[in-house]
């Protein structure tokens, strides 16, 4: 079902993605550098930033470009945090408003450093987005908190539109993949989301390509689907670099195929599963 291949062959041509460029695209950049914010399209090295980018989407990063854990898949700088930023969901807001946007997805950087993870500016973004531009829809993708069950009470007491926090991989890849999180944990904070706001919808996302088995991706998607997720996203694994960790399988988009459907027969309300999906990839169409 799971295609090897040898990290010397070219990618493949499904994973191709348009080099950034575009009016959009150039405006959206000089907005950014302008309101001293990051963006997870940039920090992270989506593949899709020329793709979103031009269609004016972004997804925003609270809390500095500099994490505190060190995942092996992730391109994020890793090093000591930097000083919160309390005016940065302001700007953020006002990069919201300035693009028009309709809904607007708001991550961070891990944030061990502080007792609530950075709980409280995923609030504030919130709020702020709110009183800019109302109606606006909201997703956060947060991180663990280390499972500190307060700090998700303060992000959903906000009452965000959507709760994105991802798994990434399956339990035997963790110590891997996920250095300092733990998949009972990540499981936890999807399922206390939903005892806090039962209605707001819950969401979570996979890489695929480290070494995982299909059965193994659908035993997750199944502990998912148990903690009430709602939403589901499915990707490949892409290596940032040379030190990241390898590619172990390239995934075909028949198999991306099948697993979605399999996510939607679960029960799952909306499934994006593709090779160049991200977590917030057309995100807005979740909740459309």
């Amino acid at each position: 079902m799971l295609v090897s291949i040898s990290p010397k062959l070219d990618r493949p041509q499904w994973l191709r993605a348009p080099a950034p460029a575009g009016e959009n695209y150039r405006e959206l950049k000089q907005l950014i550098d302008r309101l001293r914010l990051h963006t997870v399209c940039e920090s992270a090295a989506c593949p899709n930033v020329g793709e979103c980018w031009n269609q004016r989407t972004a997804t925003f990063m609270m809390l500095g470009n500099v994490c505190t854990r060190r995942c092996g898949f992730c391109a994020v700088q890793k090093g000591a945090p930097l000083p919160v930023d309390y005016d940065e969901p302001a700007r953020i807001a006002e990069a919201v408003a300035a693009m028009g946007l309709k809904f607007a997805v708001i991550t961070s950087v891990n944030r061990d450093d502080r007792h609530d993870g950075g709980a409280e500016l995923f609030a504030m973004v919130i709020r702020a987005i709110r009183d800019r531009v109302p109606g606006c829809g909201v997703e956060v993708l947060i991180p663990d908190f280390q499972g500190n069950r307060e700090a998700v009470e303060t992000v959903m007491e906000a009452r965000p539109d959507v709760l994105n926090h991802n798994t990434e991989t399956v339990p035997r890849l963790y110590r891997q993949v996920r250095l300092g999180a733990r998949y009972e944990r990540s499981l936890d904070v999807l399922a206390h989301a939903k005892h806090v706001q039962p209605a707001t919808p819950t969401k979570s996302g996979l890489m695929l390509g480290l070494g995982e088995t299909a059965a193994e991706v659908l035993q997750v998607m199944g502990d998912l689907r148990a903690h009430q997720v709602d939403i589901l996203t499915m990707g490949q694994y892409l290596r940032p670099s040379p030190k990241h960790l390898p590619i172990v399988r390239y995934v075909t988009p028949a198999e991306f195929d099948e697993l979605g459907q399999a996510g939607r027969e679960m029960g799952f309300a909306h499934v994006e599963s593709g090779p160049l999906v991200r977590s917030s990839y057309h995100a807005s169409n979740a909740v459309a």
